[in-house]
């Protein structure tokens, strides 16, 4: 077991993972011994799990004046900076991932008790429903009412792409990814490791500062495991909330 560990460390595999697999091959030998399969006791058990570092996630989330600087970056009077300013605001206002807003549509724009929602199709084919933030749904028809194209086919994708042959698809994940990293060098935003996520964990980190209940903030995100969400939350690292500003002399 000790060298089955050290060969997944080689590989280069997170702290996380390694845990994970470790806790998988736990339970596996567990029920092998609750079933006689087994004797002699769980092998696991002796092996040290590595130790997390942290609770906080890697992911890095934006401040909030970075925030407002990418969502100002696209050029209004342009179609592109229209469709660029929908997305934007899609991703940063209800924490989508970036292939969730390439899959969105026209008909996922819909009235659900009198308030504009968002039909969002997540992982594994399952849906949620958010409330349209009044920023989103401005930028969403100022572009609608620009591009045209939801009056033509109502189920067409929502976000076209500009260039190239029309195919009837909508804008890919890898062009949403490639324009938030255009704006966000041309808005002066220099964020290490501001990866495919950055833009969900603003959204997430952002609900929670002000006061998101987190269990909300799971289904928003549409987390299986409320473990997931408390990466986000940080809180507890306030600058403004240290003991260093409790010190009187």
């Amino acid at each position: 077991m000790l060298a089955w560990r050290k060969h997944l460390e080689q590989r280069g595999l997170s702290v996380a993972t390694l845990r994970r697999k470790l806790a998988a091959l736990t339970s596996l030998f567990d029920h092998l011994l609750e079933c006689n399969a087994v004797a002699s006791g769980n092998p696991v058990h002796g092996v040290k799990r590595p130790k997390l570092e942290t609770n906080e996630g890697k992911t890095p989330a934006l401040g909030d004046h970075q925030a407002r600087a990418l969502l100002e970056a696209p050029d209004p009077a342009t179609l592109k900076g229209r469709r660029d300013r929908a997305i934007l605001a899609v991703r940063l206002y209800h924490g989508l991932h970036r292939e969730e807003a390439a899959r969105l549509a026209v008909h996922d724009l819909q009235d659900r008790r009198g308030l504009k929602h968002l039909r969002v199709h997540g992982k594994g084919s399952k849906l949620r429903y958010l409330p349209l933030h009044p920023v989103a749904a401005e930028r969403i028809h100022g572009y609608l009412e620009a591009s045209g194209h939801h009056l033509v086919e109502p189920r067409a994708p929502l976000f076209l792409p500009l260039r190239g042959k029309r195919t009837g698809a909508g804008i890919s994940a890898e062009g949403i990814y490639a324009l938030v990293g255009a704006y966000a060098r041309a808005a002066g935003i220099t964020v290490e490791g501001l990866g495919v996520h950055g833009l969900r964990a603003t959204a997430a980190t952002n609900a929670l500062e002000h006061e998101a209940d987190i269990a909300k903030v799971q289904q928003w995100l549409g987390h299986a495991n409320i473990s997931t969400p408390r990466l986000y939350d940080r809180r507890h690292l306030r600058a403004e909330d240290s003991p260093t500003f409790k010190v009187r002399y």
